[in-house]
């Protein structure tokens, strides 16, 4: 397996509110919340992120004083732990001045009350969800959203235990835009409008910044691989990858010795140029002349960028900087996140292929993915080594990244089913998607909201968690149904 490059990580906040009131007046009610926080942090951690708790916070001047060391921490996200009632004043300059999505939680210890021995002391210990509609409340009429409630037990509630994981990955994703560099390399295939992206758009839509870079910088890099980088780099490919025999279309061909060298090659180069400019990820698109040095690394990106996208960094063709973000969406998400458009329907068994030439996530492939020689990548220059694969049977999920007339940006998102079946041996990733109701309407419904015509492509059903961070980003999403 090809192992992961980016971290999947997050910093969480965490912190208790409570009524001082109380621990005067129920002595042990203190120690024994407080030993309910400190389980709900180490829940936070196991979903594979730092916590980083704040502790209780049970007046409005002990919010005042927690301000400076939560803005400082650098939280992508910030749990509020709901461990009994708490007034409102000692959330209120929290949610006012954090600048960070917050999500009150509110597990109760137990499942029910015991009502032969039930006490106000058992009940404040349980009266997690009590002050929720207060503070949602005051969160409006502060002008500040609460984005999400988690409602359930502490313990033995895998209900709940999902939704914490999702908020975590969540913040997964907030922290990877949060200053990623998505560098772009080249031009717009001509002429392509919905590809085109203002840079500092995207700069202040996700937080990212574009460094753009030169077909050179590659070239450069690709120059100075050894002998001994290609070698490495051939025998991981020839691991990871099948060379089957060539199939029905004769554009594919048996992958050649001078194409693997080649992807080999450029593969090495890629991986220096994610080094020398500290990239998240890249979107690029260039022809150059034939013959030319700009031209034969340029059209053998394809290997060295699946191989990167399964690393958790980003590569994505014809200049699609939108589409890369989405990709690393998904990425962080932990679904894959591979380039993808439509091709043709069947409409015998209601179903549409979907994928593209390049490049791919290889962690989601059904199987070992392919490598087939091209002699032609058709409508654009250039030939050599190409990626073939299926998505992994089962849901899967499509993000979108489009803007509107007012330049500003709008997810579409769609879920469906990669079943079982032959695809087309053409050196092209493509997957039998099904959607409902059936898929010649969801098409029509997708084409309708206006997207580009390059998407995310994921493993599994995560429409409504895209969904949440597009409202923790400020960008308007659809769900195609």
């Amino acid at each position: 397996m090809i192992e992961r490059k980016q971290p999947r990580t997050a910093r969480v906040g965490v912190f208790a509110v409570a009524h001082a009131t109380y621990w005067a007046q129920f002595p042990g009610l203190y120690d024994n919340i407080m030993g309910y926080h400190a389980t709900l942090c180490d829940k936070v951690r196991a979903n594979g992120v730092e916590v980083v708790d704040f502790g209780m916070i049970d007046s409005n001047a002990k919010a005042f004083d927690a301000l400076p060391a939560i803005r400082a921490a650098g939280v992508d996200l910030l749990f509020c732990n709901m461990v009994t009632y708490a007034t409102s004043s000692v959330f209120a300059p929290i949610i006012r001045d954090a600048g960070v999505p917050m999500i009150l939680v509110a597990l109760q210890p137990r499942y029910a009350l015991d009502y032969t021995r039930a006490s106000t002391f058992m009940q404040l210990e349980n009266d997690n969800i009590c002050s929720v509609p207060e503070f949602v409340g005051v969160a409006n009429r502060l002008g500040r959203r609460i984005y999400d409630v988690v409602i359930g037990t502490l313990t033995d509630d895998p209900a709940a235990d999902a939704e914490l994981r999702e908020w975590c990955d969540i913040a997964c994703v907030l922290r990877s835009l949060r200053g990623a560099r998505m560098g772009l390399m080249g031009h717009v295939l001509e002429a392509m409008y919905d590809m085109h992206a203002d840079p500092t758009a995207v700069s202040a839509a996700f937080g990212v910044h574009v460094p753009l870079l030169e077909i050179e910088d590659a070239v450069r890099l690709h120059d100075a691989v050894t002998e001994e980088e290609i070698e490495a780099k051939s025998a991981l490919i020839l691991r990871e990858f099948d060379t089957p025999d060539p199939g029905s279309d004769p554009v594919a061909v048996r992958l050649t010795a001078p194409d693997l060298r080649q992807a080999a090659r450029t593969a090495c180069a890629l991986d220096k140029l994610v080094e020398a400019y500290d990239l998240t990820g890249l979107a690029y698109y260039y022809e150059g002349s034939p013959d030319t040095p700009q031209r034969t690394v340029a059209t053998s990106f394809i290997v060295g960028n699946s191989i990167l996208n399964a690393q958790g960094i980003p590569m994505c063709g014809e200049y699609d900087i939108k589409t890369c973000i989405a990709m690393l969406i998904m990425d962080r998400l932990d679904i894959g996140g591979s380039f993808a458009e439509f091709h043709p329907f069947d409409f015998k068994e209601d179903f549409i292929l979907v994928g593209h030439d390049g490049p791919h996530h290889l962690r989601i492939a059904e199987g070992k993915p392919v490598l087939r020689s091209l002699t032609k990548y058709h409508g654009k220059p250039g030939a050599g080594a190409s990626v073939e694969f299926k998505i992994k049977e089962g849901p899967i999920t499509m993000l979108g990244i489009t803007q509107k007339a007012d330049g500003r940006f709008k997810f579409v998102i769609g879920e469906g089913e990669s079943k079982k079946g032959p695809i087309p041996p053409t050196g092209n990733t493509n997957t039998r998607g099904f959607f409902a109701p059936t898929t010649r309407e969801f098409v029509k419904r997708w084409v309708m909201e206006g997207p580009t015509h390059h998407y995310a492509l994921g493993v599994g059903h995560h429409a409504e968690t895209i969904k949440k961070i597009a409202d923790v980003l400020g960008i308007e999403a659809v769900i195609v149904r």
